[in-house]
């Protein structure tokens, strides 16, 4: 049964409630952003229809491409969603992969910002803590679905998973690390760490180089927690999540120190001869 509030003949999951309050709690930041840089904070509510449908859509499909081996055992493969359209579009039953959302977010993101004519990658820096505050509410929609848990663990801060939602290699299992916690309260910690970055030195930070940070930063604590996670989604022999992860950070380091690399060039070009 999904957990949630039942009003008549309608339930309303507390994992899409909590997904919501972190959409409108990220939004809301965004919008303290734009108003600190001047800029219209209507524009955020404005374009966060398109920024959900995009982040909704692109979550699900990273869901359907890259199912978990459990779900795979089970027959719920990527061709079964695409002959099960009703199965493939049932989000609140869970099943919404952050790459995915990202990815669909940023290009709903894109859209909107040509369509208004704004500064995509200024853009981008507003949302980049903003991002980490909804994902760190957003992971508390796992624990009410009993999922995204770790290996087992007899630490004091274990999580009891009920039998039926347990792997099937560790049904007499009861404790396991709480791993939805591990990643919320990091992105707590990277939210603080982006804004500082960005009031700190506003000065030396080129349009973008917020969010590139965000790309070093979460990709780095997600790549160390898939090795504390069970039933991590593979393509072949590779968990797809963890790859993409090292490939996203690797890429947005390199650049973001070529960005400033130039500038550091350039300084020494045009310095004054002694």
């Amino acid at each position: 049964m999904i957990p949630g509030i039942r009003i008549g003949p309608l339930l309303i999951p507390y994992y899409g409630m909590i997904l919501m309050t972190g959409v409108i709690a990220a939004a809301w930041l965004t919008s303290r952003q734009a108003r600190r840089r001047g800029l219209d904070p209507d524009l955020v509510w404005d374009g966060l229809l398109w920024v959900l449908i995009g982040g909704i859509v692109g979550a699900r499909l990273w869901h359907i491409l890259t199912p978990p081996p459990s779900m795979v055992e089970r027959g719920i493969t990527t061709w079964y969603y695409l002959t099960h359209p009703l199965e493939a579009i049932a989000t609140w039953n869970g099943g919404l992969g952050i790459p995915g959302a990202i990815i669909g977010g940023v290009f709903a993101l894109w859209l909107y910002a040509q369509r208004k004519k704004l500064n995509f990658l200024e853009w981008l820096d507003m949302v980049a803590p903003a991002l980490a505050l909804g994902q760190a509410i957003g992971r508390w929609g796992n624990f009410v679905n009993q999922e995204l848990y770790g290996l087992p663990t007899d630490l004091p801060w274990k999580i009891y998973i009920a039998p039926e939602h347990r792997l099937p290699t560790y049904k007499d299992v009861a404790y396991y690390h709480p791993l939805f916690l591990y990643e919320s309260l990091f992105n707590l910690a990277n939210m603080a760490l982006l804004l500082w970055l960005g009031k700190r030195y506003a000065e030396h930070l080129k349009p973008g180089d917020l969010f590139l940070i965000y790309l070093v930063t979460y990709p780095s604590a997600r790549f160390l927690l898939e090795f504390l996670r069970l039933d991590s989604a593979r393509i072949g022999s590779l968990n797809a999540n963890q790859t993409l992860m090292l490939v996203v950070l690797l890429s947005a380091a390199a650049i973001f120190a070529r960005r400033h690399r130039a500038d550091e060039v350039q300084s020494v070009e045009h310095r004054p001869e002694e």
